[in-house]
């Protein structure tokens, strides 16, 4: 991989080829811009405010100690891929342009937006202030410190019942920590209810005190206490946020269309319906009105699908369809312990799981063969040619009057049982 660079002359191609810029270092990103490396006379860069890859799906044990929940880029990126460490500002669609925080501009043929997403606005007095979010690197490295000064018998609070929610509870119980897990309506609301039951049956031998039902939302954190819309008062020493996700605001303040999250609007083809040389993937991407699960399950499949367009588009090729299909959902209970959801292809959870050590090893089997798997299409770009497909998103588009290749086409609005969760802040 080429040494971190900036400025506009990262793009420049000698021998007259395309200029292709990726915003963005996650799965989704880093997928893409392997893929694009295919093509000889394409010049790919990547744009990313760090100098590492994140493993985001770890981000809790960086908290809890056991993983740094960083990776290398060489272990990663191809190769011809560059990377300029910084982070874009401002779109500029009409000049094909990228404003940098550091002052430069970058200039592209075809931008791939893959900007993830991170923590949302709790919209909770007090939490902004007094809790600690955990859906970025640096959040999780603001966190831990916190942790680690607490006295172990300090009460923390984590506000979420979600995955990310789940496994940092878990993790930090399992260190002897006394945690308090506030789901709101519901513990683990992706789960089936058999999955449900397993979890919160490991929570339970981990200490780990559960308060769900109607009234246990959060109204107010102070510095050193939770306070639930019943009127109780859970004292916390650390109170850490995980309830719900957003996206960075950099499409929307750019002028592009975004759907009520922020996610950039797509067609079927993951191109904006603003602008035929912009391509989105991952977290950041709403295609057709029916986003996906935020998840590194999604992104992996989304990021060299766009790859796949835009090489298409520089062939004067029509752009095919995405297929996404989701397989299940995995959580970590502790370093000793997990479960394996399983999952219909279009995201719902079925009956079976798998838990117990069993699950803790599948799930850090799948943490690692995320990270294999993007080295390989770095080492091998293009293999993969297939994707797995979920007919009744089909179903979905039909009845909602998209052809999946023109714009929205009138499915605004539409959402899956994945997209709602993530609306309403359950997912991860």
């Amino acid at each position: 991989m080429a040494e971190n660079v900036q400025g506009t002359d990262v793009v420049a191609n000698a021998q007259g080829g395309t200029a292709v810029v990726v915003i963005g270092g996650g799965y989704a990103g880093v997928m893409a811009a392997n893929r694009l490396t295919q093509r000889a006379d394409v010049t790919v860069t990547l744009v990313n405010p760090r100098p590492a890859f994140v493993e985001r799906i770890r981000l809790h044990q960086l908290v809890g100690g056991s993983h740094s929940a960083v990776v290398d880029y060489r272990k990663v990126l191809a190769e011809r891929v560059r990377l300029v460490v910084d982070t874009v500002t401002r779109i500029d669609a009409a000049g094909r342009t990228l404003r940098l925080a550091g002052g430069d501009e970058v200039g592209y043929d075809y931008l791939v937006y893959a900007v993830g997403s991170g923590s949302a606005d709790p919209r909770v007095p007090g939490a902004a202030e007094f809790a600690y979010p955990i859906a970025t690197l640096e959040e999780a490295e603001r966190l831990r410190p916190a942790v680690a000064a607490a006295p172990a018998s300090a009460p923390v609070t984590v506000v979420g019942g979600g995955p990310t929610g789940i496994e940092t509870a878990a993790e930090l119980a399992e260190e002897g920590r006394a945690v308090t897990l506030v789901c709101g309506d519901v513990l683990g609301p992706y789960l089936h209810p058999k999955g449900r039951r397993a979890v919160a049956g490991r929570l339970a031998a981990l200490g780990v005190t559960v308060v769900q039902g109607a009234d246990a939302k959060v109204a107010e954190v102070t510095r050193d206490a939770v306070r639930l819309a019943d009127g109780r008062r859970l004292a916390s020493a650390v109170t850490i946020w995980t309830a719900g996700f957003g996206v960075p605001d950099l499409a929307a303040r750019s002028g592009l269309s975004t759907d009520e999250l922020g996610r950039l609007r797509t067609d079927e083809t993951l191109t904006s319906v603003d602008d035929a040389r912009i391509v989105a993937a991952g977290d950041s991407a709403a295609p057709s009105g029916l986003p996906f699960r935020m998840s590194c399950q999604a992104a992996v499949q989304l990021g060299p699908q766009a790859a796949e367009t835009v090489l298409r588009g520089i062939a004067g090729e029509r752009p095919a369809p995405i297929d996404v299909a989701f397989v299940s959902q995995c959580l970590s209970l502790g370093r000793r312990k997990g479960l394996l959801q399983l999952a219909s292809k279009d995201d719902v959870a079925k009956k079976t799981h798998v838990g117990g050590w069993t699950g803790a090893r599948i799930k850090e089997l799948i943490c690692k063969g995320t990270v294999w798997q993007l080295g390989y299409e770095a080492r091998k770009p293009g293999v993969r040619t297939w994707w797995g497909k979920d007919p009744k998103r089909a179903e979905l588009l039909a009845a909602a009057g998209a052809d999946g290749t023109d714009g929205m086409n009138g499915t605004d609005g539409v959402e899956g049982a994945g997209a709602r969760r993530v609306r309403e802040g359950q997912a991860a």
